[in-house]
């Protein structure tokens, strides 16, 4: 059933560099647009009330749990989800690591935990351990331990904070 046009929201939105003029419902989540309307799955529904992390995407440079962000709170704003981090050098270098060290099992948790970790080195390119931790804090995942995820983290801040021959 679709809601007549004055029960629509005009929301104007960038979405990996691609800007959108939509209309949507004042119920509508930021999750639900990027999935159902933008066809960007990557973005995984786990528990739908902001405390898996599986959803994380970055909107104006900060990570948010999309499931808990009403999607015309978005107007004016720049999201990027894991889908805008494929040509990345930095989002590369963090999958592959994850893949080398088993950072990934299932695979559910992988786009959060990449998009809350690429938002981190962007900010942070030398975190201590304890910055890692509160940036992962926020993000669960049933498979790892997290100890290789938390491997493959550092395995690319040594590369990228080496000095240059």
């Amino acid at each position: 059933m679709s809601l007549p046009a004055e029960n629509q929201i005009p929301l104007s939105i960038s979405v990996n560099q691609r800007e959108y003029q939509l209309a949507v419902t004042a119920n509508t989540r930021l999750l639900d647009l990027l999935r159902n309307e933008l066809g960007l799955t990557g973005t995984k529904e786990g528990c739908a009330v902001g405390e898996c992390g599986a959803c994380t995407v970055v909107m104006d440079g900060d990570t948010v749990c999309s499931c808990m962000v009403l999607a015309a709170q978005c107007h004016g704003s720049e999201v990027i989800t894991i889908e805008g981090l494929k040509q990345d050098p930095l989002a590369q270098q963090l999958q592959q690591a994850f893949i080398e060290l088993g950072g990934v099992q299932c695979g559910f948790c992988t786009p959060g935990v990449l998009m809350s970790t690429w938002a981190l080195l962007k900010k942070h390119p030398k975190p201590d351990q304890d910055t890692i931790m509160d940036c992962l804090e926020g993000n669960l995942c049933r498979c790892t331990g997290y100890q290789p995820i938390l491997n493959a983290i550092t395995s690319v801040i040594n590369h990228i904070n080496q000095p240059s021959p």
